[in-house]
């Protein structure tokens, strides 16, 4: 069985595989149908259609950069149910901290909430 953390660092290196290949829809399964993202720059993304739809926005955009997110911790409650991730992230020239909310969900781990802070 693999523990939660090598789970969730697994999930995200896909999720970054899928955003250099500008495969938006196939992001869809790793976010809660009611999830929450607020970007670098601000605003706020209600709903995993939304934030499938925001990524392929980007996807068409010329000169788009993939974002990386690197993970540096990953904490997971004693019941094995929710976690937190935090680390750094870059893509088009920019790059800041990010914090992300995860739930397990039907055996697997999926996204609730994530925070992205530009600061370079």
């Amino acid at each position: 069985m693999t523990a939660p953390e090598d789970a969730i660092r697994a999930r995200r290196r896909l999720t970054n595989k899928l955003i250099a290949g500008r495969e938006a829809q196939r992001l869809r399964p790793f976010f809660a149908a009611d999830a929450r993202l607020i970007p670098g720059g601000g605003g706020l993304i209600l709903g995993a259609d939304a934030i499938v739809d925001a990524f392929a926005q980007q996807f068409h955009a010329p000169g788009f950069v993939a974002y990386v997110r690197t993970p540096e911790t990953v904490e997971v409650d004693a019941a094995g149910e929710t976690a937190a991730e935090t680390g750094r992230w870059t893509g088009n020239g920019q790059s800041g901290a990010y914090m992300a909310a995860w739930r397990k969900a039907a055996g697997q781990w999926i996204i609730e909430s994530e925070l992205f802070v530009t600061l370079a």
